[in-house]
């Protein structure tokens, strides 16, 4: 970098924290590990300023060390316009994406693992028995069909993407599994992180 550049990285050994309110921001002082280098790292939230090209003064000299590379997904196009600028664009939007996929439909499937935990439908409802003083009776929202296999497992299908998975969630946050037993709601596809219990003391 220039010597104007490094002089004042010399005179202000600054740094710049980002508050939780948009576009609010604040400085206080910390050292420095070099010239022009600070020795914490500063994340920085995207903001519109944060878009806004930076000019560069003619007095000043950048010197670009490293490389920064992005993977993007076959739905995302990259196309360049003009020498120095690159144009990303989505070849679909996601969620229109799913829209179209729909047409074949989506499914979500748990099953209830523990003693006296089951599941039945009762007309448009969703009853589940899982351990509390009270069964807890689900509403199945228009769109969405559900199927109970062996009291345990729970088929949840559709054309709504986002809907499916939504109420999929809902049923599952009524009893997560716990890592000791593995007892509760889970996925069909869910691994289970186990854990051991505490042994007891030795006689």
């Amino acid at each position: 970098m220039a010597s104007s550049l490094n002089s004042s990285f010399q005179t202000s050994n600054l740094r710049t924290v980002f508050l939780g309110k948009k576009n609010e921001v604040s400085v206080s002082s910390v050292p420095v590990n070099r010239v022009g280098f600070l020795r914490k790292t500063v994340v920085c939230k995207e903001s519109r300023i944060g878009k806004q090209p930076i000019q560069v003064p003619s007095n000043v000299t950048i010197t670009l060390e490293g490389e920064l590379s992005q993977s993007y997904p076959r739905e995302v196009n990259v196309e360049r316009e003009e020498p120095g600028t690159l144009k990303v664009k989505k070849a679909m939007e996601t969620r229109r994406a799913n829209k179209c996929m729909g047409f074949s439909g989506f499914e979500k499937k748990l099953q209830l693992i523990g003693v006296g935990y089951r599941a039945m439908l009762e007309g448009n409802d969703l009853v589940l028995n899982l351990g509390f003083s009270h069964p807890v009776r689900m509403a199945i929202p228009d769109g969405i069909k559900v199927k109970v296999e062996d009291n345990t497992r729970i088929t949840v299908s559709g054309y709504d993407k986002s809907a499916i998975g939504q109420f999929a969630a809902s049923v599952r946050r009524w009893r997560p599994p716990e890592p000791y037993k593995g007892k509760g709601v889970k996925y069909a596809d869910e691994i289970v992180r186990r854990k051991e219990g505490k042994a007891g003391k030795k006689k």
